[in-house]
């Protein structure tokens, strides 16, 4: 029996992992609702890709920190697409901030784009999601729900909001058939400088300090993603995928893979 194409939410379709998701699940026929702060134009290659391969695909651009934003976002899937089967929250905004002299407003902003937004989405997700007993919530996330940036903490403090807020909805939404991950994302091209800081030499070579000396890309995210919105993935819930590579399992400051003779250092 021919399962109905999956309909799949994007919450920010211009960061790189929502253009890499589009890529993904457009392979199966998926339809999508796409969120754009820039109207598609950043992910225009991938719409259209998706639109060639048959997918239908409905682009808008609202701020999802507003509730009565993300519920007319669901509906409007619902309406136009069919029953929503996928949230994927990618929003990650960072603003360099300390806690000795950052900015109310700063810490504020980082925090409804990246906490509240997730909040109010999958709020509004899991009540369509709820009446058919089944649908899948994924948030995009980071290593840095754990481990601190030296960068900006409310960044810090958003991602690790977003990571008990998935608890706490796989708890309560998994009672209607409804399954809430996290993919918590290392390090990717060009994170050294995303993350410079004076206070820690963590992402200094960071691509040494992976085991593999690999850093990680948009499509692994979008692979895990493709994973965690499938059958295969029935039973995971309420889980945190650590997608860093072992970033994170390194410590002092060497290299875990020294170049070899001849490589630059």
């Amino acid at each position: 029996m021919t399962q109905p194409a999956q309909v799949v939410l994007i919450t920010d379709v211009d960061h790189p992992a929502g253009k890499a998701l589009i890529r993904r699940f457009a392979e199966d026929g998926a339809h999508f609702l796409l969120n754009s702060p820039s109207d598609g134009k950043e992910a225009a290659a991938e719409i259209d890709m998706a639109k060639a391969a048959g997918s239908k695909v409905i682009v808008k651009n609202v701020d999802l920190s507003v509730g009565t934003n993300a519920n007319e976002l669901v509906l409007l899937a619902e309406r136009e697409l069919g029953a929503l089967s996928v949230l994927i929250h990618t929003n990650d905004r960072l603003v360099p901030l300390t806690v000795e002299a950052g900015s109310e407003a700063s810490f504020r902003e980082v925090m409804r784009t990246n906490a509240k937004s997730a909040f109010l989405c999958a709020q509004a997700a899991g009540k369509a999601m709820a009446a058919r007993e089944a649908g899948c919530i994924i948030f995009v996330s980071s290593i840095h729900a754990e481990k601190p940036t030296g960068t900006s903490f409310a960044y810090s403090a958003s991602k690790g909001a977003v990571k008990m807020l998935a608890k706490e909805a796989a708890l309560e939404l998994g009672r209607h058939g409804i399954r809430v991950n996290t993919i918590e994302a290392g390090p990717m091209e060009g994170d050294d400088e995303r993350f410079r800081s004076s206070l820690t030499t963590l992402y200094r070579s960071c691509d040494t300090k992976v085991p593999s000396a690999r850093l990680g890309t948009a499509d692994d995210i979008a692979n895990v993603a493709r994973f965690l919105a499938s059958s295969e993935a029935r039973f995971v819930n309420g889980a945190d995928i650590r997608l860093d590579g072992g970033f994170l399992l390194h410590y002092m400051d060497h290299k875990m893979k020294r170049p070899r003779s001849g490589d630059s250092p």
